[in-house]
């Protein structure tokens, strides 16, 4: 059985308990996967009236959706200008228009139903020389020529009132960015879904799938007959669904979350209960608990291997930010898997026309997945422009494979790790 790693998010969150499938059902549409992207897309389904099952291997939120940083971060892993110059006006216009669509459905979702998930508002990007101050100049120009206007840029001084730290030059502030606790989240849309009168089984991992214009998705004790499918696994169906695993490869992040440190002193350490995330091409990103803890978050591991020593990674760099943490416990520390595209945009698409996936957010995942779920009831409901502006977008593939791309990417990831240390 697949259960939930010693998270802080297990710890705070604590489990779901829906059954494994043992018998045969019927659906409009089987969802395969319990993240974010399968959630999602059950839930919008469910409320647009489909007769929706989903699937989880595992636990609610048992991947990345259960592990990552818990930051509400706007567009995509390529921001909509590289998509104009990549793939031309069009596209990056029709992108633009779902830039910030993701964080609002988040807070549409928690507000609706009421989903209890500790929500808080407000996040920061900080700029640790020149060279990226300047980025986030353009940053801020760009993403309020595309309609985000809560956002403030902040020299040193004036960024003392969000990061009690040194290592920066200045930042800008993201009024439509925050905070939540993911699994938390992922359980409460879980609960949503199945008010809504939609299925959920967990621990019921997909061994085949019998494709045709009636699909039939068998699980170890049982059966789903449905006329759609929805894959939100991110490429972990491989075995069932080869196609989809040949363009990505998994990566790792490394989570470490220190003991109870109180109140007062987690707003010494950021004032105003925003979010922050470096602009280093291997970024660090961290936050307060609603209990009080900073959680610090950092690195990538690519090809997914899980580091022997978490907290040795992860430790420096929290110190190196905030050096009256030296020394502190650390209470929890683990990793999480996210899917890398070689576009770093993420791939939506169809087989057999009644087979819709979306996958590889590229470490943008948290908005991301939830416009996809909203795209994805709408192109099932006959409405597919929206799907289909991401669906066109090349998906390209991994040269000589995921055992030859993951060393490269590892080496590149290198060079800009240096250039962010240089300044350059």
């Amino acid at each position: 059985m697949q259960e939930h790693v010693a998270s802080y998010y297990r710890f705070n969150a604590g489990n779901t308990d829906y059954p494994a499938l043992q018998e045969a059902l019927q659906a409009d549409v089987c969802v395969l996967g319990g993240g974010f992207t399968g959630l999602s897309s059950a839930l919008h389904l469910a409320e647009a009236g489909f007769k929706v099952v989903l699937l989880e291997a595992g636990r609610i939120g048992f991947g990345a959706s259960g592990r990552n940083g818990g930051q509400i971060v706007n567009s995509y892993s390529r921001d909509v200008d590289h998509i104009t110059a990549k793939y031309g006006q069009a596209a990056g216009d029709a992108m633009a228009a779902m830039m910030f669509e993701g964080g609002d459905i988040i807070r549409h979702l928690i507000q609706t139903y009421q989903i209890d998930c500790d929500h808080v508002q407000g996040g920061a990007f900080v700029a640790l020389n020149s060279k990226q101050m300047h980025h986030l100049e353009a940053h801020q120009q760009l993403w309020q020529k595309h309609g985000n206007q809560r956002l403030e840029l902040l020299d040193r001084e004036e960024l003392a009132k969000i990061v009690s730290s040194n290592r920066y030059v200045g930042g800008l502030t993201d009024g439509m960015s925050g905070h939540i606790q993911p699994l938390k989240l992922a359980q409460g849309e879980a609960r949503v879904i199945t008010s809504l009168g939609g299925r959920i089984f967990e621990q019921s991992p997909v061994v085949s799938v019998q494709r045709g214009e009636k699909l039939s998705i068998q699980t170890p004790a049982g059966k789903v007959s449905a006329r759609f499918m929805v894959v939100a696994a991110n490429a972990y169906l491989s075995h069932v669904l080869p196609e989809l695993g040949k363009r990505n490869m998994p990566c790792g992040t490394q989570i470490i979350t220190t003991e109870v440190l109180g109140e007062e002193r987690c707003r010494a350490l950021l004032p105003a209960n925003y979010c922050v995330e470096d602009c280093n091409y291997l970024l660090d990103y961290y936050r307060t608990t609603a209990d009080h803890r900073l959680l610090y978050g950092g690195g990538v591991v690519y090809g997914a291997r899980d580091p022997a020593d978490i907290e040795r990674l992860i430790r420096p760099k929290m110190e190196a930010t905030f050096p009256q943490l030296r020394g502190v416990k650390i209470d929890f520390a683990w990793t999480g898997n996210f899917l890398l595209t070689l576009s770093r945009l993420p791939e939506f698409g169809r087989l057999d026309n009644n087979i819709y996936y979306m996958q590889g957010y590229s470490g943008h995942g948290v908005t991301c997945t939830h416009l996809a779920g909203k795209v994805v009831a709408e192109a099932l409901s006959g409405q597919a422009q929206r799907f289909d502006v991401f669906a066109k977008l090349p998906h390209l593939p991994l040269l000589g494979g995921r055992a030859l791309q993951i060393p490269f990417t590892a080496l590149g990831a290198a060079y800009y790790n240096l250039r962010d240390k240089l300044g350059i």
